[in-house]
């Protein structure tokens, strides 16, 4: 006696393997230098950036298919911001950053050198900045996000957006690596 059942279930479309890979790939691979220079921004460091944007794409592609397309940038924004609040929770590690490049580098080419400077103490600064604080001041000024779209972001309100902008902004222009050169007489 045979008890073969006729009746298989098909898999829900959303659900067959590879469906959607396509428009994943397309997304990560447009998405990926963006994410990597608000990655940097937020970590100080390019090779843990990509480390961070790879993890958060990872996680992401988990849920790509549940995610809403129209909300794809603020769900991976978020996601970038949470994994390096998680990165830092479980590191704890105190990352020394370069406060200047070695001297062959710096005077290479007029001008440059003073742009990487500049940048390196920006990111230092950053650097020195409370992680919240940090991903306010990423994610409005170098994102050009609204408050309202960095509270989404964040899980927060506006007002603790405006305070983290506020403070951040505060300990950036006091910052010693970003102070104004002194208007004085040539030494």
């Amino acid at each position: 006696m045979s008890h073969e059942s006729s009746y298989e279930p098909s898999p829900e479309p959303r659900d067959l393997p590879g469906q959607d890979d396509a428009g994943f790939t397309a997304f990560a691979v447009a998405a990926w230098p963006r994410l990597v220079r608000t990655a940097q921004l937020l970590t100080g460091d390019f090779h843990e950036a990509e480390d961070l944007v790879q993890t958060t794409l990872a996680k992401v592609y988990g849920r790509w298919r549940r995610v809403p397309r129209e909300e794809m940038d603020l769900y991976v924004r978020r996601a970038l911001v949470n994994n390096n609040l998680s990165r830092l929770r479980r590191k704890r590690v105190v990352h020394l950053l370069t406060p200047v490049l070695p001297e062959p580098l710096r005077h290479a080419v007029a001008g440059h050198a003073e742009a990487v400077e500049q940048r390196t103490a920006l990111l230092a600064a950053l650097a020195d900045l409370p992680p919240r604080q940090r991903a306010v001041m990423v994610l409005r000024y170098w994102e050009d996000l609204s408050e309202p779209e960095i509270a989404a972001v964040l899980h927060c309100s506006i007002g603790t957006v405006k305070t983290h902008a506020r403070r951040g902004l505060a300990a950036l222009r006091s910052h010693p690596g970003l102070a104004l050169p002194s208007t004085g007489a040539p030494r």
